[in-house]
């Protein structure tokens, strides 16, 4: 089960800081995989924004680049999205899972950016 907190409404160049608890992942399934950070925003598909893999490296999408930044924390088996600078366009749902989308979607968290 992926459980997802953090966002809410901000404006424009404001920060915001998503937690993603694998609330029911064993450990070893939890470091065993990359994990990612994903968002729909309205009329639009599901994108992955940032990644994450077993050994920490980080990859980011285009458009969040250098304004974002994905972590975790394998004991509490968290993952984190430190957002900055955010733009109306970063307006969405942000969900987490692992890379190949194995688990089930969780009911994700809202991030609306006023400009």
């Amino acid at each position: 089960q992926l459980v997802e907190s953090g966002g809410g409404l901000v404006q424009a160049g404001g920060s915001l800081r998503l937690s993603c608890k694998a609330a029911r992942s064993i450990t070893s399934f939890f470091n065993g995989n990359s994990w990612g950070w994903y968002r729909e925003a309205p009329g639009k598909q599901r994108e992955l924004v940032a990644s994450i893999t077993g050994t920490r490296s980080t990859d980011y999408a285009d458009s969040v680049k250098g304004r974002f930044t994905i972590s975790k924390d394998s004991t509490r088996k968290m993952v984190y999205l430190q957002m900055s600078s955010l733009k109306p366009e970063d307006t969405a749902v942000y969900y987490c899972n692992t890379l190949t989308q194995s688990l089930n979607w969780g009911q994700g968290t809202q991030v609306t950016v006023s400009a």
